[in-house]
């Protein structure tokens, strides 16, 4: 089993995919802290809900975002997290954070990486007029949407489908991949090579 640690912006649907495989048998885990960086995320609640340990931190711990990072760290290691999932944390991790939990601070984007990075990744496939996007679960790195690539999942951009029917699938697809890709690490399964390459054994 493994422990995470969860960081989180908003109303936390990976969060709970990640708590619901957990419950169900299918992701070898225990979530033991969720960090928000919004006080009033709706995420905390799904928390709160689900027995785990909650800090939400204001706008203003973030003025420094070194000193917010190493508050971070401190508080997922003393709560002994083994790993650092971001799930719609919409803000980026930095050096306190990644030199305490080295290749294991795991992120998911809605888009194939390294095509359309940054925070509107579905709108932005979606208006360049690609046929097929995607998710991609990686490990986090000091660039903003880029490191070591765990998994991805292709979607086909239906013909005449809306930006929302579109967000719909991609998040369904998300509340699948993501905790079926923290399983494989659970496992033991995932290794990140010397050229920074991932291995799935």
């Amino acid at each position: 089993m493994i422990k995470l640690g969860v960081l989180i912006s908003g109303s936390g649907t990976n969060l709970q995919a990640i708590i619901d495989a957990i419950a169900a048998g299918d992701l070898d885990a225990e979530v033991v802290l969720v960090i928000s960086s919004k006080p009033d995320a709706l995420g905390l609640k799904r928390a709160h809900d689900a027995g785990i340990a909650t800090i939400g931190l204001t706008r203003e711990v973030y003025n420094n975002q070194t000193a917010a990072d190493e508050l971070i760290a401190e508080e997922m290691l003393g709560a002994g997290a083994q790993y650092i999932v971001m799930a719609g944390y919409m803000r980026m991790v930095t050096g306190p954070i990644l030199n305490v939990f080295p290749d294991r601070v795991i992120n998911i984007h809605p888009a194939l990486l390294p095509s359309f990075p940054g925070a509107h990744g579905i709108a932005d496939a979606y208006s360049s007029g690609v046929k097929v996007t995607g998710i991609t679960v990686h490990f986090a790195n000091a660039a903003y949407d880029e490191g070591p690539i765990i998994a991805e999942e292709a979607l086909v951009i239906e013909e005449g489908e809306s930006l929302q029917s579109l967000e719909e699938r991609m998040h369904a697809v998300e509340h699948v991949l993501y905790p079926k890709t923290l399983q494989l690490i659970a496992e033991g399964r995932v290794a990140v090579d010397e050229d920074r390459r991932v291995r799935i054994s």
